[in-house]
């Protein structure tokens, strides 16, 4: 079985392979071009195997001229070369060229005019094979994480904006025909850049989200999803794939979807759909952004709850009595102090602050 680094080094042979194919019918767009540059930016490695597989096809471009260079030869010295184990792509068929008497290796070459070019779909243009390769439907997949009461904003490679609230993760992975997130857990908002060729979708759980020019959020729940529009709309249906896993595509059906607009939030519950949205206040739902909580007449078990998202000490509720007490107001995220003053001067309230936690009590 192959080690762990093996796979990840036949993995990234495997992008190279399939961002330098992936220019087969036409040139890459601004947006493809980015995420490439964005992709070779990440390692050494990336480059290494990319160039790589730019000199294979060159090479693999003037076979016909010479019987023991032929595709068929080189495969099979390929073939019969592979060792136990995983080599990459560029690795296995390299070493049956330089077998050949007629073989030439460019690489110098072909490094002189990457460093040169004045443009990536360019270069793809002039390298790419002559034959029909089909197109991997992955260009780069990338994982993005907050640990607890850490929010991150992060540009994707089409320039759209995704921001991550506490404890959230999520999976970005973009293709030729479409932008896919995975929200593994969380809550994310989105500010979507308009290609109306290219659709951006989300996953969510029981989710499914398809952005129709927009900036939404999504918040993942033990039980459900909750979608919020805050400009533009989005389309919302139930997750086709069980899981919701990066794998695969999604079969969408838009006779189930439900469209959202401004200011509008709908909540998706496994097996329970069709789905009513409601109208909300967007700012106050989104009041996270700005390091915030805003709470309209909320018991007060929920508004802990939320808390407890960012606080370093949780806050229990020890009296029943008061998990339902309805609290107003808008507090900071990062001033627990803040809160816990507005707790005291609750009537009957008592608030005790332990190593370990925030104890809130009948006084």
């Amino acid at each position: 079985m192959a080690s762990e680094d093996e796979q990840v080094q036949a993995r990234i042979a495997e992008q190279a392979s399939e961002w330098f194919v992936a220019n087969d019918e036409a040139p890459l767009g601004a947006q493809q071009s980015a995420a490439l540059v964005a992709w070779l930016r990440a390692s050494p490695v990336h480059v290494k195997e990319f160039l790589g597989v730019a000199a294979i096809a060159r090479d693999l471009h003037a076979v016909g001229t010479d019987p023991e260079c032929s595709v068929d030869a080189v495969l099979a010295r390929a073939r019969a070369e592979e060792q136990h184990g995983v080599q990459s792509l560029r690795s296995r068929v390299s070493a049956a060229l330089r077998n050949s008497r007629s073989f030439r290796w460019q690489s110098a070459v072909i490094a002189t005019t990457v460093v040169g070019i004045a443009g990536l779909g360019l270069l793809l243009w002039h390298l790419r094979p002559t034959g029909a390769v089909p197109v991997a439907e992955e260009f780069a997949t990338q994982h993005f994480q907050t640990r607890h009461g850490e929010q991150r904003t992060y540009r994707l490679a089409d320039d759209s904006l995704l921001r991550l609230n506490t404890d959230s993760a999520a999976t970005v992975r973009y293709s030729p025909k479409e932008r896919l997130i995975v929200l593994t857990s969380g809550e994310a908002d989105f500010e979507v850049s308009h290609e109306p060729k290219r659709a951006f979708r989300v996953l969510a759980g029981p989710a499914e989200v398809v952005d129709l020019g927009t900036r939404f959020e999504v918040r993942l729940m033990p039980e459900s999803a909750v979608v919020t529009v805050v400009a533009g709309r989005v389309a919302v249906e139930p997750a086709t794939t069980p899981g919701n896993s990066v794998t695969g595509s999604a079969v969408h059906s838009p006779t189930q979807s439900v469209q959202l607009s401004a200011n509008q939030q709908i909540s998706v519950i496994e097996g329970q759909w069709p789905a009513r949205p409601i109208t909300i206040d967007a700012e106050r739902a989104t009041a996270w952004l700005h390091r915030q909580i805003a709470f309209d007449h909320e018991p007060l078990s929920h508004v802990a709850a939320e808390f407890n998202r960012y606080a370093s000490k949780p806050i229990e509720i020890t009296a029943p009595g008061l998990r339902d007490l309805e609290v107003s107001g808008v507090f900071s995220t990062d001033d627990p102090e803040e809160f816990l003053a507005f707790l005291r001067s609750l009537e009957g309230v008592r608030v005790e602050v332990t190593p370990t936690r925030i104890r809130v009590s009948h006084r």
